[in-house]
């Protein structure tokens, strides 16, 4: 099977750090990957690089096979890659649907739209309303509320939600459950189960073993700047991971092949 996106020799220096030394990398169509790694291994690096907020000095990407060359994150998004970051860049004084449909607002059709700029408040609302109730997030009840007044697992709804609404072949997390309590972080894993049923791949950043363990179906561990290996979170434990992860030890055979 063909992975959906791929990145092959990846080099990223800044100065005369290498952040990403000849790394490769593959996510499968439909399916959690997870990327695990000490701090400084270069995972941020590899994200950047795929999603375009980065632009690498060698190697090549490729999504659904095609050679891409992204030159910013709005690339990416054009061609259907959302990212959701640690920050969420979110605008917290704004509201939900301000925050969904931030930097692509739907205009009102004809004259209003085309050249008063006017735009269709009734159709955003609606879209974000469905799109929180298509994931389960019913406890939002007011769509024009400040994000500001949510909590942290609801912002975290908001920015996966706008990511599954728009990510039409990929959605990368960056950390989705780093700042939140256990019944947050409970939520939000299952909104990323949701997300993955409904054949969305999703690229997986965290430091939280049990939660890569469990909703990961392949993990991809990055040291020193470069893919060690690929893992199967049914066939290791989180101690081989963590052990891997921090040169403790090395990988088998097969797994430094995958």
């Amino acid at each position: 099977m063909e992975p959906i996106l791929k990145g092959r020799n990846l080099v990223k220096r800044y100065g005369r750090v290498t952040a990403l030394d000849h790394c490769d990398f593959d996510l499968m169509p439909g399916e959690i990957l997870a990327v695990i790694g000490d701090n400084g291994a270069g995972k941020s690096s590899l994200i950047k690089a795929v999603s375009g907020a980065v632009i690498p000095d060698e190697g090549e990407v490729f999504l659904n096979g095609e050679k891409v060359s992204f030159s910013s994150p709005m690339d990416a998004r054009d061609a259907g890659i959302e990212t959701v970051y640690q920050t969420l860049a979110m605008s917290p004084a704004l509201s939900i649907t301000d925050n969904m449909f931030m930097g692509r607002e739907i205009r009102k059709s004809g004259f209003m739209g085309k050249w008063l700029r006017q735009l269709d408040r009734a159709a955003m609302e609606k879209f974000a309303r469905d799109k929180l109730n298509d994931l389960g997030l019913m406890t939002i009840q007011n769509i024009n509320q400040a994000v500001e007044t949510l909590s942290g697992g609801q912002r975290q709804g908001v920015a996966v939600a706008r990511a599954a609404a728009f990510g039409s072949k990929v959605i990368i997390l960056d950390e989705p459950t780093a700042a939140l309590g256990v019944k947050e972080s409970r939520k939000v894993l299952e909104l990323i189960q949701d997300v993955k049923s409904r054949g969305i791949p999703i690229i997986l950043i965290s430091h939280n073993m049990p939660h890569v363990f469990e909703v990961a179906d392949r993990i991809h561990v990055h040291r020193l700047g470069r893919r060690l290996c690929v893992i199967d979170p049914k066939k290791h434990t989180m101690s081989d991971a963590v052990a891997l992860m921090t040169g403790a030890k090395e990988p088998d055979a097969q797994d430094a092949a995958a």
